[in-house]
């Protein structure tokens, strides 16, 4: 379902829920029943998250000026946690 927006002469602008592509160009309005034309508009975009807005803008800017590799940098060796079985086994 999609929302579109119409304007009515009278009562000012409506949104209608209608299936996507099943708009018509004139729909009657719901206070007064006289035609209204469909307005165009930009869609309804989702923000989103500080966090991730954050990392797209990092991204742009690495595309123009990326960061430069003087050496390579230390391994890191990841300790994993004991798989709880482990406490279990016997000890010698």
């Amino acid at each position: 379902m999609a929302t579109y927006e119409y304007s009515c002469s009278r009562c000012g602008a409506f949104d209608v829920r209608l299936p996507i592509g099943a708009a018509p160009t004139r729909q009657s309005c719901p206070r007064c029943s006289a035609p209204a034309r469909r307005v165009y508009s930009s869609p309804a975009l989702v923000s989103t998250s500080p966090a991730v807005t954050a990392l797209r803008e990092k991204e742009e800017r690495s595309r123009e000026n990326p960061a430069v590799v003087t050496r390579v940098p230390p391994r890191r060796t990841a300790q994993r946690p004991p798989h709880p079985a482990v406490a279990r086994l016997p000890r010698p």
